[in-house]
């Protein structure tokens, strides 16, 4: 017997309700594989939205034969086609929870991997910071050596030059003792001798004041360097 409604009969809804499960079945299996393929979020919006169509269509499918099957005259003819709507349904609800599960696995992947750049990021941008932090630090470091060799090499020319100063003196005092010799000896006046010692006196002014004014350079210069 033919039980016909709106869209055919119930043997012809059954029959496509049967190819949208095939089709619903096999377009689950390739998202799942899509997803074990990977570790990282992985979908198909086109075969997700078909598969989710087909599941819907079935279930309506369902409905429509759920009314047919109970206009169906011979009883035992009817509990046959009860038994065979119900395995249809539980199918469907089957997919669907199956297809419900993998949306959720899949948008908790996308959530991972959402958090996972993040904590990337964040990283990134910590380490960049302590990386600054030691640029800066070496660069303090290398500035004091710096300075710290400055000093040193401006401290060697003061003692150069303070031993410079220090030979000319030992010269100046052996040729003023040789001048006084000389002096004593062809018998200048004691006014000429004075006008020598005052000379040299200024001499020895000259020199302190040269030498003072080193220390006072080299001072200067180690405070600028600091």
């Amino acid at each position: 017997m033919a039980v016909e409604m709106g869209g055919g009969t119930l043997s012809e809804i059954h029959q496509s309700a049967k190819k949208l499960l095939m089709r619903s079945r096999g377009g689950l299996e390739r998202l799942e594989s899509l997803e074990y393929m990977t570790s990282t979020a992985v979908d198909s919006p086109e075969l997700s939205y078909s598969v989710k169509r087909d599941i819907a269509q079935i279930q309506s499918l369902c409905v429509e034969m759920d009314r047919l099957w109970r206009s169906v005259a011979n009883k035992s003819e009817r509990d046959l086609w009860k038994r065979k709507v119900e395995q249809i349904a539980e199918e469907a609800e089957s997919l669907k929870q199956s297809l419900d599960k993998y949306f959720v696995r899949n948008q908790r992947r996308v959530t991972e991997a959402k958090e996972r750049a993040e904590l990337l990021g964040r990283a990134n941008g910590e380490s960049a910071h302590v990386l600054r932090i030691f640029d800066e630090e070496a660069q303090a470091m290398q500035s004091v050596r710096n300075s710290s060799r400055l000093l040193e090499e401006a401290s060697a020319t003061g003692e150069a030059i303070l031993f410079k100063y220090s030979e000319q003196r030992e010269r100046l005092k052996r040729a003023q003792r040789k001048a006084l010799d000389v002096l004593n000896t062809v018998g200048l006046s004691n006014s000429v001798l004075k006008l020598i010692e005052r000379r040299h006196r200024v001499d020895k002014w000259i020199k302190y004041a040269g030498m003072a004014l080193t220390l006072f350079v080299v001072f200067v210069f180690w405070r600028w360097t600091r």
